[in-house]
């Protein structure tokens, strides 16, 4: 019962703080400053966040009282806070919980503000705390195993990893709130900037594939060694790799798509096809990016 409790827990651990963050540096990088500082355009970035946040640190929170549940050998309802400050004060897999949590809270708060005063002060502030916040996940993982320089090297490289992700993912959410077909005055500046965007987004989310492609090779290397890995194949964990790896190619080939044709289209024509079609492929790279996170929480958990 505990598992599969822990890889929804774990879920939740990363899509939250990937999403405060990605929609969080999103206007950043993307939108100019009068736009990001605009209600009614970067609204539906916003508002979301308190929301998210307050399931992140909720997440966190079940997350710990499972961990000490099962480190201690006894049921959830005997957990006591007795437990949790021990868990907290003197293991690495605490201390990074208690970082977490106030990163959390710190990005709740500037959430608040956001969704009153937008501001790129309030993004930049949320968008750090989000990246300590999910940071602190790599003590939480098979990086956690590490010693030495060996286990800074991953964590360090999982930390990455998570944040290059977060990046792709907080975009694909930002393009299809922008591209959302809710009738409003706003709408044809939401459609501009969101074709503008995309655009602005093509060097990113190079970056961000050139991170998560770099970092996952270092982080194979660490947990079984590259040269092992095809030992790995007859194994679950092997499969699910592969399943993951099978994911972000699919990823890899619809933001090419959306790049490539359907981008220039939406820039040069307009109108409700090419909108359409982008909303399409980034509903189901969205699919695909909840697959790779729901696979990452379950691999977390199996042994390689």
């Amino acid at each position: 019962m505990t598992d599969p409790l822990m890889i929804g827990i774990r879920f939740l651990l990363f899509a939250g703080p990937m999403l405060v963050m990605g929609l969080a540096a999103f206007p950043l990088y993307a939108l100019r400053r009068r736009d990001r500082e605009d209600a009614r355009i970067v609204g539906g970035l916003t508002t979301p966040q308190p929301w998210l946040c307050g399931a992140g640190f909720l997440a966190s929170l079940a997350g710990m009282l499972v961990l000490a549940a099962s480190m201690m050998g006894i049921s959830l309802s005997e957990v006591d806070p007795g437990m949790l400050l021990t868990i907290a004060t003197e293991t690495d897999v605490g201390k990074a919980w208690l970082v977490r949590m106030a990163a959390l809270a710190i990005a709740l708060a500037a959430a608040l503000r956001l969704d009153r005063r937008p501001s790129a002060a309030a993004f930049a502030l949320l968008s750090a705390a989000g990246t300590v916040a999910l940071a602190s996940l790599a003590w939480s993982g098979h990086a956690a195993a590490g010693e030495g320089w060996a286990g800074a090297t991953h964590r360090f490289a999982d930390a990455l990893h998570m944040i290059a992700a977060a990046i792709w993912i907080g975009a694909i959410a930002a393009f299809l709130i922008l591209l959302r077909p809710a009738a409003d005055d706003a709408r044809p500046v939401r459609l501009a900037l969101a074709a503008a965007s995309l655009d602005r987004f093509a060097r990113v989310g190079t970056g961000c594939v050139i991170v998560i492609a770099a970092t996952g090779l270092i982080n194979l290397q660490m947990i079984v060694g590259i040269a092992q890995a095809g030992r790995m194949l007859p194994s679950s964990y092997g499969y699910l790799l592969i399943a993951k790896l099978a994911l972000f190619g699919a990823m890899l080939a619809l933001a090419a798509l959306n790049r490539w044709r359907l981008a220039p289209a939406l820039v040069t024509t307009g109108g409700e096809t090419p909108e359409r079609a982008i909303r399409h492929r980034l509903a189901l790279e969205a699919g695909a990016a909840a697959g790779i996170l729901a696979l990452v929480a379950l691999l977390g958990v199996l042994e390689p």
